[in-house]
């Protein structure tokens, strides 16, 4: 699914409901499966994906994006968390 054009133009225009109604789709989960993978309510999700609610907090896009398991190839390093980063020893 990551390498599906639409899920990477979600994901580069940081449209986050629509990277989850796409992701959400192509692996056959509801919305609960979402929240139990991400962290983020249910009723968040629901209002992510319809476009009441923006994702604009970097600490929840990364928990987002970390439940999801997007490559970190796709994220850019601003989006990495420090779990994915090498370590410099």
């Amino acid at each position: 699914m990551w390498a599906d054009a639409s899920v990477q133009a979600a994901l580069a225009g940081r449209d986050f409901g629509r990277l989850c109604t796409l992701v959400r789709e192509a692996s056959g989960l509801r919305q609960d499966d979402m929240a139990t993978l991400t962290g983020l309510s249910q009723p968040f999700l629901s209002m992510l994906e319809t476009g009441a609610r923006r994702l604009t907090n970097i600490d929840k896009i990364i928990i987002l994006l970390d439940g999801l398991g997007t490559p970190a190839e796709l994220t850019g390093p601003m989006l990495r968390s420090s779990a994915t980063e090498p370590d410099d020893d």
